[in-house]
């Protein structure tokens, strides 16, 4: 299973020729932290064309909650982070936890926090070009 980070999403909406990082036959996952910071951003923004998108597209991959495991794992990484003297955002670390916690074979990012976060957790991270997409 490989899992979306928010900013794929985000940049898969802007540009479909994204789907090419995502290996065939692979399950695909989100995360609900990611769920959470698609949704708030479309109801700040008001944006029916984008929440008719994620609503089909959440309608199509699984959401991996946030669980204990997932927490626990999540609270490691920031310890060893914090170990190092390295800070990232919550979310993020929340997100690698959901995903090391689901099995999750890798993340696709542009966000360059899970280069950080890679150190201390176990699960590949797979970074995208954004092509112009910026």
């Amino acid at each position: 299973m490989i899992v979306l980070d928010t900013s794929f999403l985000i940049d898969y909406f802007r540009d479909r020729e994204l789907q090419s990082y995502i290996p065939d036959e692979e399950k695909v996952a989100v995360t609900v932290i990611s769920y959470y910071e698609i949704m708030a951003g479309i109801k700040r923004l008001r944006s029916k064309q984008e929440e008719r998108f994620f609503q089909h597209f959440f309608g199509t991959v699984d959401i991996l909650g946030v669980d204990t495991p997932s927490a626990e794992i999540a609270s490691d990484i920031t310890a060893k982070l914090s170990g190092l003297g390295i800070q990232v955002n919550a979310f993020d670390v929340l997100i690698a936890g959901t995903a090391v916690a689901s099995r999750a074979t890798a993340i696709i990012t542009a966000d360059r926090d899970f280069e950080e976060i890679a150190k201390c957790a176990d699960i590949d991270i797979t970074f995208y070009s954004r092509r112009g997409i910026d």
